[in-house]
């Protein structure tokens, strides 16, 4: 009697008519609804929702189990990789151009294949992001192009709640994971597959995207090549506790206009196009995209540390389930994602075969030419399965792939041992007989100036561990002026013959007199090669309660050039570091809000600012030199504009620099030219 009560209550909050047009399905711990008037209320247990703009709800947070909504019954299964069925499995895609990919919960997701030339079946790979990638006129940010010309299938996909793909778009949340899951599994099905396996590949978003999905361990996955990515969502958000309001918040505001429903006013163009041109399914997904988390206000509402929420979207936590095989590059120096990839180095436990390339550069640059070599031999012999060979014509076109990619002209590819190896398994052997971890310096000396070459490398079996050494240097005051901090250390676009380019229009501006502290070591008695993190500690006494502070690390030529090396940011609120994970050449900031301390008036109160990672040669006669000042103006696309715009009076005393030196690595090359080395301005 009470169940039946119950019954007729909820019937009475939902009209007869509006249940009937429902359509409710049961997803990872979400319930969708669809086929609503909008401004429909809906109700599953305790929660009530309303419908959105285009008659759609999303219920999040559910717990698996059996519910009635809207007066269907629908059940909800837990975000565990295997699917509750494989028989989705066997759905047919087309076998080459645009289509659709149904995944566990009955989402279909756009997709577009790109077939090499030849006959199949072919080695495969899928590229997956919220971009436009699905696009039949041409993927955004895509790379599948020169995956073909190697020879490789390439399946581009959009995830959920972008594009023509169905869902409700939230960043990498476990659903996305799942979905890239059932991607692997699907393709890997099709007869034109080679193998019945399948690779992942993808700069960026499309790198990013490879470690959530190959830590729910799809069977058929057989290698990811992750390029240019993250290893937590906050070292690029919130970089010392600050946030991002240039790159990471304008890249989040382009998701989240991305993820609307496809309109003159938002959306992706392309998917407004085919739904123009009669696509009814790209249309009708269109409907719970207007049910996307507010990407910004997720942002700036965990402006500290939440385990919940911060964990799952940091790689650094989970990369140790995967167990396929890894190649992965980054760059110290990249003006998009950050200089804090190379942590991950150190985390994937969960396979011994493993190859990471770290320089200087910008985001471009996982595809230098020594780095596009390997990435090459990797994905040739972990999924197609086949000795590495480039034929001389493919060969000759890599100065016209470098010079529309990075707008460098007369770029070629270095030889490669591996190439020439003969048969597969003699390739395989050369290849995992190479140390886990390559190291390019100088990247930009070993050529013209600012071509994407190294001047010298150096591997190593493991991430190298450095010895610490410690630079005093003293105590000083100045005047912490936000508004007297130059903008912008580059002026110009971000892309090929921009930033990008061989010598781009760098501003690097000196801090007006009085607006920063500097300090300079003495000369280094010999070369002196830094690989890893480091630190800044000190004293500090501020006028104001809390302050930003920004570390730049810069190498002071014998010639009297200065070259940008690295930077540090700290909130000093949130200066508490985590006694469990720091070491003295990495220390990590606590960052939970119950951490959260302002400045003792008219006292000195310790602090270490964290540095970003560095692969530099500093050479003999140098010296290294610290600048404390307001934050921005040093990296090209990240910016700072929340800080408070007040000016403090700073002084610091008891100033140390910490960096790991790597002793026996051989400086075979000189003081590169200045400009000239790749993401590092120089003046």
């Amino acid at each position: 009697m009470i169940r039946l009560a119950l019954l007729l209550l909820a019937l009475a909050a939902f009209p007869s008519s509006a249940i009937a047009a429902a359509d409710v399905r049961g997803s990872a711990e979400q319930v969708f609804v669809t086929g609503l008037k909008p401004g429909a209320k809906v109700e599953l247990g305790s929660k009530t929702q309303r419908a959105g703009s285009l008659g759609g709800v999303v219920f999040r947070g559910v717990r698996p189990g059996s519910y009635r909504v809207a007066g269907k019954r629908v059940r909800v299964f837990s975000t565990r990789s295997a699917p509750p069925s494989t028989a989705v499995y066997r759905q047919k895609l087309p076998a080459s151009g645009y289509g659709y990919l149904k995944t566990r919960d009955g989402t279909s997701l756009a997709i577009d294949v790109h077939l090499p030339p030849g006959t199949g079946p072919y080695p495969t790979l899928v590229e997956y992001s919220g971009y436009g990638y699905a696009n039949p006129a041409g993927g955004e940010s895509s790379i599948a192009q020169i995956a073909n010309l190697l020879g490789f299938a390439v399946v581009d996909v959009n995830m959920r709640g972008t594009g023509c793909s169905g869902g409700a778009f939230d960043y990498f949340e476990p659903l996305q994971g799942l979905d890239g899951y059932d991607v692997i599994e699907t393709v890997a099905r099709q007869p034109w597959v080679l193998g019945g396996r399948v690779g992942m590949m993808g700069i960026s978003y499309g790198g990013i995207s490879q470690l959530f999905v190959a830590a729910t361990r799809p069977p058929h996955l057989a290698a990811i090549a992750p390029l240019s990515v993250i290893d937590d969502t906050a070292t690029t958000l919130y970089p010392g506790g600050i946030l991002n309001t240039g790159f990471a918040l304008s890249w989040g505001k382009d998701r989240a206009h991305d993820a609307k429903p496809a309109s003159a006013n938002g959306g992706q163009a392309w998917a407004l196009a085919r739904i123009k041109g009669g696509d009814k399914l790209c249309k009708a997904n269109q409907v719970l995209h207007a049910e996307a988390i507010d990407l910004i206000a997720k942002a700036r509402r965990n402006s500290t540390y939440v385990p919940s929420v911060a964990d799952p979207l940091a790689p650094i936590t989970f990369v140790h389930k995967i167990g396929v095989p890894v190649f992965l590059a980054c760059q110290w120096t990249d003006e998009q994602t950050g200089g804090h990839c190379p942590t991950l180095a150190s985390r994937f436990t969960g396979t011994q075969r493993k190859w990471f390339t770290f320089t200087n550069g910008t985001h471009i640059d996982s595809l230098d030419p020594a780095t596009f070599n390997r990435w090459f031999d990797f994905l040739s012999l972990y999924v197609a399965k086949r000795a590495p060979v480039l034929s001389p014509d493919l060969r000759n076109l890599a100065p016209v792939v470098f010079q529309t990619s990075m707008g460098v002209p007369n770029v070629t590819l270095p030889d490669d041992p591996i190439q020439t190896a003969g048969s597969y398994d003699a390739a395989l052997a050369a290849f995992e007989a190479q140390p886990s971890v390559r190291i390019l310096f100088d990247n930009g000396a070993g050529g013209s100036p600012g071509a994407p070459v190294p001047g010298f490398e150096q591997s190593f079996a493991s991430w190298p561990r450095g010895t610490a050494q410690t630079w005093d240097l003293g105590a000083d005051s100045f005047k912490l002026d936000p508004g007297a901090r130059p903008k912008t250390s580059f002026t110009g676009n971000t892309g090929p013959g921009g930033l990008w380019g061989a010598t781009p229009a760098y501003r690097w501006l000196p801090n007006p007199a009085g607006t920063a502290l500097s300090w300079e070591t003495e000369p280094l008695g010999s070369n002196t090669v830094v690989i890893g993190a480091g630190a800044v500690a000190a004293a500090i006494k501020a006028s104001t309660a809390n302050v930003d502070l920004q570390v730049t690390i810069s190498e002071l030529r014998p010639d009297g050039h200065e070259t940008f090396v690295q930077n540090g940011w700290l909130n000093t609120a949130q200066r508490k570091l985590d006694p469990r994970k720091s070491t003295p050449l990495e220390p990590i900031l606590s960052r939970r809000a119950r951490d959260l301390s302002t400045l003792p008036r008219g006292k000195f109160t310790p602090l270490v600012v964290p540095l970003y990672y560095q692969g530099h040669a500093y050479r003999a006669g140098s010296r290294i030199r610290v600048t404390v000042s307001a934050v921005g103006g040093d990296q090209p696309v990240w910016s700072f504009a929340d800080v408070p715009k007040r000016a403090a009076q700073v002084s610091v005393r008891d100033a140390k620099l910490t960096l790991p030196v790597v002793p026996g690595v051989a400086v075979p090359t000189p003081l590169p030219a200045c400009p000239g080395l790749r993401g590092e301005a120089c003046r």
